[in-house]
């Protein structure tokens, strides 16, 4: 009873109690009079500001529901789109080591169409191992494939070094930079003879020097230098670099020429290795 009583003690309960008996009772009222027109008219009245908040809550939800198609739409469009650009790189990717191949396939035919007795095979360089004193370079081809040690490595710019390490699947190349290497070369401009060789200090820069030139050779900056194939286990005529430089050696009175090799390993990771050539004698070189 305290309930009941606190209930119909608030006013805001009984207007609102008493308006909903009203308009339940007008309306039965006012039909049973013969007056429905002016039921209609009052539920119309009424009915009309919530029937424009639903037209136009409909209105938003539709717009809702438009937004939403047209985000659906346009994730689907973004996917498809994302895939036709990850296609089109594949593309560009295949486009561009389909290009490399034919590169070095074409320095291949080009290098064997001038060196005719030479002998190939190519090699995949998988890996580096460098220190502070000597770098090498990992082949994926080794014995298994018929590679021997002291085999020639060139690229399509030029000679590389030699295989100095042979396993079974795989090979290491010392290049003509280190200390350890020696060729024997002539400068083609003039014909003048010497031995390439590593250097401590040139190496860092990426270079090598000729030595053994006599004090009046004609050596000069610019001058390209080809493997003379005497003395070494290099074949004749293959290109190994231009010089930048050339002094005087106070101790033995000769030149030296620093040499820039045109083979750089940074630019390839692919090379052929001579596997067999003919070997040209001493006399015959220095025609």
């Amino acid at each position: 009873m305290g309930f009941f009583k606190k209930l119909f003690g608030n006013r805001f309960f009984v207007i609102t109690l008493c308006a909903a008996v009203l308009i339940s009772i007008i309306p039965a009222v006012l039909t049973a009079m013969g007056q429905k027109s002016y039921v209609q008219s009052a539920f119309q009245t009424v009915a009309s500001p919530f029937q424009w908040c639903f037209t136009k809550i409909g209105e938003g939800l539709s717009g809702y529901s438009d937004y939403f198609r047209t985000l659906d739409e346009l994730r689907r469009e973004n996917i498809e789109l994302r895939q036709q650009l990850e296609d089109m790189n594949n593309k560009i990717s295949d486009a561009n080591l389909l290009e490399d191949e034919n590169d070095f396939l074409r320095a291949y035919l080009g290098t064997h169409a001038e060196h005719t007795d030479f002998e190939f095979t190519d090699a995949v360089i998988v890996g580096c191992e460098s220190t502070n004193y000597s770098a090498f370079y990992t082949l994926a081809k080794g014995s298994l494939a018929g590679i021997e040690k002291r085999m020639p490595v060139i690229t399509d710019k030029g000679l590389l070094g030699y295989i100095s390490e042979v396993g079974p699947t795989w090979s290491r190349v010392t290049v003509i930079t280190e200390t350890d290497s020696s060729v024997g070369v002539y400068i083609s401009r003039s014909g003048v003879s010497g031995v390439l060789e590593g250097n401590l200090s040139l190496r860092l820069e990426g270079k090598c020097r000729m030595i053994y030139i006599e004090a009046d050779s004609d050596v000069r900056i610019g001058d390209t230098v080809i493997t003379s194939g005497v003395g070494s286990f290099y074949p004749r005529g293959i290109s190994v670099g231009r010089v930048t430089a050339v002094s005087t050696d106070s101790g033995t009175r000769t030149l030296v020429a620093e040499i820039e090799p045109y083979a750089s390993i940074e630019d390839v990771n692919k090379v052929m290795i001579i596997t067999s050539f003919e070997v040209v004698e001493e006399k015959e070189a220095g025609k």
